[in-house]
């Protein structure tokens, strides 16, 4: 992709999103990095310009805060250079769904979903009027697994999942690509703020090789990128199935397994 286009990472400090600028300004791409922890920001793009020779600015922002939500959005709209987002801030929480507060459920909700969607809403338009542009969002295997257990980060990453598929749709004629990215458990800090002991998991991948992965989808132009998925015949048979039904959908009449029996006794 073109590296004129500048690429705006939202979680930018750490792990995925701190790789991805990584990534990112290796090809040459000015980054605009995003997150809450501004040292964090500065050190980072301190380094990146250094090693790299990119320009690199910071927005320290929260996303589940309005006013730092609209700065971002604004500058999305504003900023012509601007030609990739990458929508990764995203957090999750410990516990069963009644053990969760609401409070916290809300602001999971309000991270992973409102946000992405509204930055994703800010960019959308201008990169449809230029032609070009790229927007890649992170999802999670756990979005295909309600099984895992993550009740509510589980549904905010199949809402990720559907969005990206459905903008892909929309935006793809127009010139825009529209990457999801699931990964599965990766070495981040979400698990240590979400109260997980990692070394619990069965299984984890480093950020280094989830990102590199995600990034061969991206040059590929791949809708939907599961690093994780060795078998990908598996997700043409998910994908494959789900698009059988679809011409089974637009029905007058119930199915007949739901049509109710008449009681014996009824008269």
């Amino acid at each position: 992709m073109n590296t004129d286009l500048s690429v705006l990472i939202t979680g930018a400090s750490s792990g995925i999103g701190a790789t991805y600028a990584e990534r990112f300004a290796r090809r040459g791409h000015n980054l605009v990095l995003v997150a809450r922890d501004r040292a964090r920001l500065d050190t980072l793009a301190t380094r990146l310009r250094q090693a790299h020779g990119v320009a690199v600015d910071i927005l320290p922002a929260d996303l589940t805060q309005p006013d730092d939500l609209a700065a971002v959005e604004a500058r999305l709209r504003d900023d012509d250079r601007i030609g990739i987002l990458v929508n990764n801030a995203g957090m999750s929480i410990a516990g069963r769904f009644v053990e969760q507060a609401t409070d916290d459920i809300a602001r999971l909700v309000t991270l992973n979903t409102t946000a992405l969607v509204r930055l994703a809403s800010a960019i959308a338009p201008r990169l449809t009027t230029v032609g070009t542009g790229a927007i890649i969002n992170l999802g999670s295997v756990v979005g295909l697994a309600p099984e895992f257990g993550l009740t509510v980060y589980g549904a905010t990453k199949a809402f990720v999942l559907f969005l990206s598929q459905g903008l892909s749709l929309e935006l793809s004629p127009k010139g825009v690509y529209v990457q999801a990215v699931l990964p599965a458990a990766t070495r981040t800090e979400i698990w240590e703020r979400s109260g997980t002991d990692i070394n619990t998991l069965p299984a984890v991948m480093e950020v280094d090789e989830l990102v590199d992965a995600a990034l061969v989808g991206f040059d590929r132009r791949e809708p939907v990128t599961i690093p994780p998925l060795h078998h990908v015949e598996q997700w043409e048979a998910y994908q494959a199935a789900r698009g059988a039904m679809l011409s089974g959908f637009a029905q007058q009449h119930a199915a007949e397994r739901y049509r109710a029996v008449p009681s014996a006794d009824a008269v």
